[in-house]
Formats: structure tokens, sequence, C-alpha cells
């Protein structure tokens, strides 16, 4: 049934800025201190304290809405939000309603084909503080993250399905780690995705009533928690149901998403100019300034690692996603690395290692991986045996060259020893010569197999199939 339905998918992501201080006060913003360390009479909201906003906040955003494509406005303005909750000190929060600094962007992802998912707007606004659930003492309240700037990027709703809403929140998050303005750690709150979703009847052009859903805290986190959410509402449409505009929370443990209340629209909010600081005002200069301020972004660096380096288009993509993959693949290749054998390696086996021990960079310096690349490139041991070299280097702070020295792993090319073998395995394979000779292609690549088997994967692939198929043409 969920066949003759469509997702319709709009992602508002918070980001907090890497300043020093906070948006509206001097209070350090350095996470992970003892609670409520971090605070003033102004982040705090208390009566008669005074904001001054942060000018490195403005610099920062600017600097994200051009890198997204956007449209700077020479004039934006900010308001209160009014809303009472807990971790809220002031009960509003100083954001920006109708004039916000960025606007109408867009971001192009790669889900097989190019798509553009658009960018609303993107505005500041500072952060609230931190409930923590405690079992014996209640809920209590660190107000150290209040007044920690942030920017809200609000996506159109273009994107269709759990895949797209994935890629887009990663290339978003390397484009802004690209630019500097942010560390975009999920685990600790610094990149926060929000999801607000609807299901129609294919064919309907009508957006139906839309959820939104909080508490992911990766992409996995996003992806599972679309999928349920839109199950969830076709199975109470097609029920007789109607879907209720509110707010749930996504349980990671259970799997699925939690109504924590009704959703509010911006008129709930009260929204009105805060009458404590002046409208932001831009010149042209200081916008083409910042402008000049940014380092090569992705979609650039894809082009030049294709131009440059011959990588494949996905290959390029998949590198450049994060910039510290970009930056160890060109130290490697720097050290003397063939670029198409190190961004196999990185994207290949590297990654996969990376996974799973959870961190974005490999124990062992560009010069190491560069080492074992030319290794490879040499001739000296097969890819196959690159491989499972760099699975020891995750273990072990050693050269390859030392590893490769140390287990004897270099590639056999000996002729007298593979010829010899070779022929052992030629007499006890008939049935195998008989599919080779009847033009079965893949009985080469059997008989080549076995001698890898008895080499213990040592054996030169090259002269190993010339070997075979001179003794059989004979």
């Amino acid at each position: 049934m969920s066949s003759s339905y469509e997702m319709v998918i709009g992602l508002e992501v918070h980001v907090e800025l890497k300043t020093r201080s906070k948006i509206f006060c001097s209070c350090d913003t350095t996470f992970g201190q003892k609670p409520n360390t971090q605070t003033c009479p102004v982040c705090l909201g208390l009566p008669g304290s005074l904001p001054v906003l942060n000018e490195e906040v403005i610099h920062y955003g600017i600097k994200a809405g051009l890198a997204t494509g956007c449209k700077i406005a020479l004039k934006s303005k900010q308001d209160r939000k009014n809303y009472f909750y807990p971790d809220l000190a002031k009960a509003y929060q100083i954001s920006q309603y109708d004039q916000p600094l960025c606007e109408h962007g867009k971001i192009v992802i790669h889900p097989g084909y190019d798509k553009t998912i658009g960018i609303t707007r993107i505005h500041l606004e500072e952060d609230a503080g931190k409930l923590i659930h405690h079992p014996v003492e209640g809920t209590l309240i660190d107000y150290n993250r209040a007044g920690v700037p942030l920017i809200e990027i609000v996506s159109e709703p273009d994107i269709s399905s759990a895949l797209e809403a994935k890629l887009y929140l990663q290339k978003l998050r390397g484009i802004i780690l690209y630019t500097g303005i942010s560390d975009c750690k999920m685990n600790e709150g610094s990149f926060r995705v929000d999801v607000n979703l609807s299901v129609r009847k294919k064919g309907e052009k009508t957006l139906g009533t839309r959820t939104e859903m909080k508490n992911l805290n990766s992409f996995s986190s996003v992806a599972k928690a679309i999928e349920n959410e839109y199950l969830r509402q076709i199975k109470v449409l097609e029920t007789g149901g109607t879907i209720t505009q509110e707010t749930r929370k996504w349980d990671q443990e259970k799997n699925k998403s939690i109504a924590m209340r009704t959703k509010e629209d911006a008129h709930d909010y009260r929204y009105f100019p805060d009458p404590d600081l002046s409208p932001i005002v831009l010149s042209e200069q200081m916008i083409e300034g910042v402008q000049l301020s940014l380092p090569e972004l992705p979609d650039t660096k894809v082009l030049r690692y294709i131009d440059t380096y011959k990588l494949s288009k996905e290959i390029a993509e998949i590198i450049c996603i994060e910039p510290a993959h970009a930056n160890y693949f060109e130290a490697t290749v720097s050290c003397g690395a063939d670029p198409v054998v190190t961004a196999n390696l990185m994207t290949g086996e590297i990654f996969k290692q990376l996974d799973k021990i959870d961190d974005t960079l490999p124990p062992f310096t560009s010069e190491a991986l560069s080492e074992l690349v030319q290794l490879i490139e040499r001739e000296s041991i097969n890819i196959s045996i690159g491989k499972k070299v760099l699975q020891m280097m995750f273990s072990e702070a050693t050269f390859p060259k030392e590893l490769v020295e140390r287990e004897q792993l270099y590639m056999i090319k000996d002729e007298v020893y593979l010829s010899h073998l070779v022929d052992q395995i030629l007499d006890g394979s008939s049935k195998i010569l008989e599919d080779y000779q009847s033009g079965k292609a893949k009985a080469l690549q059997a008989l080549i197999g076995q001698v890898m088997k008895e080499t213990k994967g040592l054996a030169d692939p090259g002269i190993t199939e010339m070997l075979i198929k001179r003794k059989i043409s004979k």
C-alpha cells in the first residue's frame, strides 16, 4: 500500500557556530564544562541586561550563505520568538523571522543522478539551555549552552526519500566543515537535525499535514526516523484517521517516534522585532570580502580531482565530502603516491576500517599510506596484499615496508617456481582445462585462483596468467 504514497521532506538543521564567545555576551562557548559555569545576566535573561551582537557571528552566517549559493540580505533584523520552556530562561528566543540574513540557496546531491535541493533561508539565532533528566533529582537545567550562536538552515520540501535526506545532510555538513565556521559534531549537538515530513498520494500536488521529528543525533537515525514516520502516517490514513500537526521525538532504542506536543505555527510565537538590537546592515564590500575568504568548496574540488587526478566523479565525490579526507588524500599524493590507487584504497578498505573504529582519519600518516601505494605501484605487492597490510597498519604504528618484510609478503615473481606450481595445478584440473578450452573465460580465473591459494595470495597475477596460457596453448 505504501507504494501508492510519496513522502515530502523538508529539513531544518541547527549549526552551532565555532566562536569563542556567545552571540550576545562574552561568556565562553567551550563544550563540556561544569554546568552553569559559563553564564551571565545576559544569557540568563536577568532583568536590566542588554544584548550586544557578536560581529563574528554575522561573518560566519554570511560564509554559510555564500557557500550554499544564498543571496545575502543587505539589511536584516532580529526578532523575539516567544514561547515558554524551562531551558529558555527569558521565555523568548532571539531569532530572525521575516528578514533573515540569507535566502534562496541550493545544494546539489548525487543519488545516482544530480538533484538540486533548495535552501529557503539561513538565519541567525541563539541556542537554548539543555535539560538533563536525572533518575533521582528530576529534571535539571544547564544554561551553559544558552546564548551559544546558531545558524538555522531550512531546506525546501524537495527531498523525497531517506537516502536523499542523508545525502543532503552529508553534503551540507561537508560544506559547513570546509568553511570552518563549526565543528559539526552531532554527538555534541553542534549539528542538529529536525525532520518535517508529510505524505500524499502519488500525482497529488497539495502537501499533506506535516509532523516534525526531533532528537536525531546521527544520519542513520534520520534515515530510520523518516522510514518509520512515512509508514506510520500511511497506516493512519489507510485506517481512516487524520494526521495531527505535531512535534515527535525519535526514540533510538525503541526504533519509533513518540508524540511530544502539537506543532505550533509561526503566529503562535508572536514574533516582533527585538527592541534592544539594531537591524543588521551590510555593505557589498563586506560581503565580497567574506566571499574572498572562502576556501575551495566541495563541488569545485571534485571537478579539480576529476581533471587533475583523473578520478571518477563517484570516487571524487566520496573523498571530498569530508575536508579531512580530502586533505589526507592530497597529502598522500604529494608524497609521490598514485592518485587513483590512493583514492581506491581510501574509499574502500580505509573507510571500511574507519567505520569500525568510528573515527575520521586512520592512525597512520599520509607518508605511510604513500609508501604502501608505491609498493603496489612498483608491483612489490599486489592490491590484495596491500589491503591486508592496511588492516595491520590500523593495529600497529609501523610503516608498510617493515610489515611486508617482517611478514614476507613480497609478491612471488620467480617464473621457475611459479611454472612448476602451475604444472602441478594443471595436472589436477582436467575439468577446468576442458571448460577453458571450450570457451568458458571464468575457467582461467579459477586456475589463477588456485595458484593464489597455494601461494597465500603472493603469486604475481600477471606472470601466473601468462604461464597458464602458455602451457595450455602447448
